[in-house]
């Protein structure tokens, strides 16, 4: 029985989701064991099983990567989550903030930061990925990378100055390092 899911992304990411010459497309297909069709006129995106799908998770791993991709990932940071390890996380601006359109202009701005640099700085302290696009920010990453992620951009949307938000991470990264390895120590 064949099954399938709908994903719907803004226009102007369905030509980055299909790719050069499908290249985008045919990648998702190939590792997922699905089939994409793609309606280029309304951004409609319907992910289908197919008879080597034998994995149901797949379908929901391709549902992910596309929903990834509409949020303004680049293809490559997107096809993470074919691993297990990592989580895609989308959270709408408009739900914390309201739909006042200035508010978002400087809640996106403190969370991309001058130049890009507070986004940089919370991907290299992390280790995630973070895509603000529209409405969005959308964060890929291991589990304990999306969780202090999400607390620094919390935090900026909440008002906290980067200089504090920058400290945190550098807690945050510290406390990570040291449960790593907690792991790796002998017990007696």
């Amino acid at each position: 029985m064949s099954q399938s899911l709908r994903v719907r992304i803004p226009l102007e990411r369905v030509g980055v989701l299909i790719g050069p010459k499908g290249s985008v497309k045919n990648r998702i297909e190939k590792s997922c064991k699905v089939k994409l069709t793609i309606d280029s006129d309304t951004g409609e995106v319907e992910i289908a099983s197919t008879p080597e799908t034998e994995d149901p998770s797949l379908l929901l791993k391709a549902q992910s990567i596309v929903l990834a991709v509409g949020r303004g990932f680049p293809p490559d940071k997107a096809l993470k989550l074919l691993s297990d390890e990592y989580l895609l996380e989308v959270f709408d601006l408009r739900s914390l903030i309201g739909r006042s359109r200035k508010n978002l202009v400087r809640v996106k701005g403190r969370i991309i930061g001058e130049k890009g640099k507070a986004r940089r700085i919370i991907e290299e302290t992390t280790g995630a990925d973070i895509s603000v696009y529209g409405h969005t920010v959308a964060i890929i990453g291991k589990h304990d990378e999306i969780l202090v992620a999400r607390e620094a951009i919390q935090r900026l949307i909440s008002g906290s100055e980067h200089a504090t938000v920058y400290r945190l991470l550098g807690r945050r990264k510290h406390e990570l390092k040291r449960e790593k390895l907690k792991l790796w120590e002998p017990t007696i």
